[in-house]
């Protein structure tokens, strides 16, 4: 069952199903966005540990009602950080402002302000599957940063793209829209 009331990102509906492409009232530049939804391994991911937290909690209170408190506050902690890595790995992805791009993972965020990039381009190169050390060929969305670094911001075998190549293609070509927009144009 659609809820179109729930998502912001109507414009990527099919043709006939929008009446307009205009930009929706709340649309703030200058707010950090990810301009594409997590995808269903990541949010599976954070399902699972959820339900695990939601299990120790259960677990806790069960402690509780026996007499051992200090028990009670270990399972308490360790749900609690449970909760917290679900949080962190639903945040995880490639955000966009006018400010620059900010690639998030799991325990680092870096952010390269856009008069710092160069270009943002798909390249065909060796990618990890579901950030696991196994590689295979795929793509991935980079940020050329000046001085020649590169930041590899999204791959189409992450959590958040794997077996969606459709997906995949709108999330770079929205980053790359945005970096051709908020990039300054140096001139020679």
């Amino acid at each position: 069952m659609p809820l179109p009331f729930l998502t912001a990102d109507r414009a990527f509906e099919a043709p006939g199903e929008t009446s307009d492409d205009v930009a929706l009232p709340f649309d703030d530049h200058d707010q950090w966005r990810r301009p594409y939804r997590p995808g269903p391994w990541r949010v599976g991911a954070a399902a699972l540990l959820l339900l695990l937290a939601s299990f120790i909690l259960l677990a806790a209170m069960i402690i509780v009602f026996t007499g051992a408190v200090p028990e009670a506050g270990v399972c308490l902690g360790l749900a609690v950080v449970l909760i917290a890595c679900a949080l962190r790995l639903l945040r995880v992805g490639a955000w966009v402002s006018r400010r620059g791009l900010r690639r998030v993972r799991f325990l680092v965020t870096t952010t390269v302000p856009w008069d710092r990039a160069t270009a943002v381009r798909t390249v065909q190169q060796p990618v990890r599957w579901l950030g696991l050390p196994r590689t295979v060929q795929g793509q991935a969305l980079v940020l050329v940063q000046q001085g020649g670094g590169q930041l590899q911001l999204l791959t189409d075998h992450n959590a958040d793209f794997l077996f969606r190549v459709e997906a995949f293609d709108r999330a770079a070509d929205t980053v790359e829209a945005w970096g051709d927009e908020y990039r300054p144009v140096s001139s020679m």
